[in-house]
């Protein structure tokens, strides 16, 4: 299978748009997982369910400027990019209309479990990453693959040609960095 998203991924760059409408049952399940593993670490009544962002996904994927898929590692890595990019576009709004955002406050129901401060954190996250990407992609790329989409070192390892000591080293760099970054915010 591993040959045909491959194949299926040359298409794509090779302008061929049906290719990714092939490409999306093929990566389907592996999707879901990834986005299952970043709505685990969302608060428990998260209006998004699974397949609604994989259905997101998808539409930026498909969308005029995707980009040139360059393997399987970086198609994954651009899926597990846009699913943060919409949970913290999805965090950042609900932070708006916390703060009122405009509309006249309602009463919320002391059972629903919104924290603010999550909120906040993963907007910090989410900028800290995009910081990080700017500076060293890699190490980006192995920390979304790692803690958004659920990857343990050995498998990020053999997705991106590393080696195993070298994925956990680059890990702890960026987490350490990470750290610094989103306590400073």
């Amino acid at each position: 299978m591993r040959g045909e998203i491959t194949a299926l991924l040359g298409r794509v760059k090779a302008g061929d748009r049906s290719a990714l409408d092939e490409l999306v049952p093929l990566v389907y399940h592996e999707l879901h997982k990834v986005a299952d593993h970043y709505l685990r670490q969302e608060r428990p009544n998260h209006t998004l369910q699974p397949t609604a962002l994989i259905n997101e996904v998808y539409l930026q994927l498909i969308g005029k400027n995707h980009p040139d898929y360059e393997d399987r590692v970086h198609f994954f890595g651009i899926a597990a990019f846009h699913m943060r990019q919409i949970l913290a576009a999805h965090a950042r709004k609900r932070l708006t209309e916390k703060r009122g955002g405009g509309v006249e406050a309602i009463p919320l129901d002391p059972t629903l479990d919104f924290s603010p401060e999550k909120a906040s954190t993963v907007v910090a996250l989410d900028d800290a990453l995009t910081t990080l990407a700017g500076i060293d992609v890699e190490q980006a790329r192995m920390v979304e693959l790692r803690f958004y989409s659920g990857m343990t070192a050995d498998e990020i390892a053999l997705l991106t040609g590393n080696s195993v000591h070298r994925v956990r080293h680059r890990l702890r760099i960026a987490l350490a960095w990470l750290h610094r970054e989103v306590g400073n915010s």
